[in-house]
């Protein structure tokens, strides 16, 4: 299994509401169009707009959506889960708490 294969079976969950799914694909159109259209003017400082949008991403797949929802999509193990996790709860420290508590339609599961 592959990354297109994971990304593409864990947004055909139905756990996952449509508004979450639809900013997540216009989040990741941004990412892509910021690296391959538009040139970095101020080295290194440009480069913080697209850290802010893949913490968003990131922190969603990671910190907001429930453990077992991502799991029972993720294919590669949980050595491998971890040590993203572990790299995705630091990169979630580029987004504001007052962004990422309020665009997200997702609600965990209380138990």
């Amino acid at each position: 299994m592959n990354l297109k294969s994971f990304i593409s079976s864990t947004y055909a969950d139905e756990r996952i509401p449509q508004k979450d799914k639809k900013l997540i694909v216009v989040l990741l159109v941004i990412v892509v169009i910021r690296i391959l259209f538009i040139p970095d003017w101020i080295p290194y400082v440009g480069i913080l707009d697209i850290l802010f949008l893949l913490a968003i991403i990131v922190d969603y797949f990671f910190g907001v959506l429930d453990q077992n929802l991502l799991l029972s999509h993720y294919p590669w193990g949980m050595k491998s889960f971890a040590r993203i996790k572990r790299m995705a709860s630091f990169l979630s420290l580029f987004a504001p708490p007052f962004i990422k508590d309020n665009i997200w339609q997702y609600t965990k599961d209380p138990f």
